[in-house]
């Protein structure tokens, strides 16, 4: 989940993986169509096996297509054996089968479970072209690894490793990926992660990995693709969390990665609250996640350190009537909105004691939780007193 950008004062066009067929010498007729469910199964099984022994050769011989395709396979593989493997391969259905021309397509799913990190593996989906390799005997090779329309209408999601070069860092319970760009940052950005982790898993009382995948490049790219994020502007944020698979990673904005400091830390923070919280918060009205996020955020700061955007300030002294709601927690106020959830949410803890939040938290992220009948028959509050309690006390803070 997102912080806005200028919310901390805070102040990749890499090469795509994709598919290439177009530009491949002419190659044999197809396989018989009885036999070609086995060559792609052998094809796909070959593949990761090559991945999983970190052996390029057999890679090598598994691609047809042009040299352009094959250097992005190139590409992909050297960033796939940077990565901690637990379980990597292939499955498709063979009723995915569609010839085209001299080859077959079909709908691969792949399997990647990073150890360490991932509970259980994530798989994805997308559409491969096969076609018949050099010397016929029923051989198929990998000629292209995307479908544009397919992905479209699927709304696949490629990671960092399949969109351009990546250079994978590890530190103690974080897995960073960066490039080229980036990668400078790695020794500060992985400490800045450790510590964060530390301090987060003491506030927060749920079970969780205490590990977390976070990406930090210097390339927009992955980060400008992201769907489904608040505000619909990826761009605009300075962080974002996201579901992969059972779990949360989380990506820097570009223009955070090389901040370091006391404000990139609070930013970190944040969003590994995020990650610890996972999908409990999933049912919760904004405010009460953004603002426990903020809450967590700034706790081993001193309160002198512990600023909040003018935005929320000039809100407070003009007065609000409500916290906001989920419609417009991200819209153009969204700077004041974050400041508002974060101190009704110190209210919150000042006035019931320090586990109180997170009692709220699992109040209102119940199933089918009304959060003023919750409020007025647990709390003895409404959302309107609790947007009350935040102004006054920032402005006793901040004024």
């Amino acid at each position: 989940m997102p912080l806005v950008r200028g919310l901390l004062a805070l102040g990749l066009a890499g090469i795509a993986l994709v598919g290439c067929a177009d530009d491949h010498p002419p190659q044999p007729a197809p396989a018989p169509a009885a036999d070609v469910a086995a060559a792609v199964e052998h094809a796909l099984q070959a593949r990761a096996a090559a991945v999983r022994r970190a052996r390029p050769e057999a890679f090598e011989r598994t691609l047809g297509g042009g040299a352009r395709f094959r250097e992005q396979q190139r590409t992909w593989y050297a960033n796939l054996t940077q990565l901690p493997l637990e379980r990597f391969g292939y499955r498709f259905d063979p009723a995915s089968l569609v010839r085209d021309g001299d080859g077959y397509w079909a709908i691969v799913d792949e399997v990647l479970q990073l150890d360490g990190y991932d509970a259980e593996p994530v798989i994805t989906s997308d559409r491969f072209r096969f076609a018949p390799a050099a010397g016929g005997r029923g051989r198929l090779r990998l000629v292209s690894v995307a479908d544009r329309g397919w992905e479209a209408a699927h709304r696949v999601q490629p990671q960092p490793w399949d969109v351009g070069p990546v250079e994978v860092r590890a530190g103690f319970g974080v897995l960073g990926i960066f490039d080229a760009g980036s990668v400078a940052t790695a020794g500060s950005l992985l400490t800045s992660v450790e510590a964060g982790i530390a301090d987060v898993s003491v506030l927060v009382p749920h079970e969780w990995s205490r590990s977390v995948v976070v990406y930090a490049l210097s390339d927009p790219t992955f980060m400008a693709g992201l769907e489904d994020v608040p505000g619909d502007d990826p761009e605009q944020l300075d962080a974002v969390s996201f579901p992969v698979g059972a779990g949360t990673r989380f990506v820097l904005n570009p223009r955070i990665v090389d901040r370091a400091g006391p404000g990139r830390d609070r930013l970190v923070r944040h969003e590994l609250t995020h990650v610890a919280i996972g999908t409990a918060d999933d049912l919760a009205p904004i405010w009460v996640s953004e603002g426990l996020a903020e809450w967590v955020s700034v706790q081993s700061l001193p309160p002198e350190d512990r600023r909040i955007p003018d935005a929320a300030v000039a809100a407070a002294e003009e007065g609000v009537p409500d916290l906001p709601d989920d419609g417009s927690f991200n819209d153009e106020d969204s700077q004041a909105h974050y400041g508002l959830a974060w101190w009704a949410i110190e209210y919150v803890a000042d006035s019931y004691g320090e586990q109180a939040p997170w009692l709220l938290l699992d109040a209102l992220g119940a199933e089918g939780a009304d959060t003023e009948q919750v409020l007025r028959d647990q709390w003895g509050t409404t959302t309107g007193e609790l947007a009350e309690q935040a102004e006054r006390l920032i402005l006793a803070t901040y004024r």
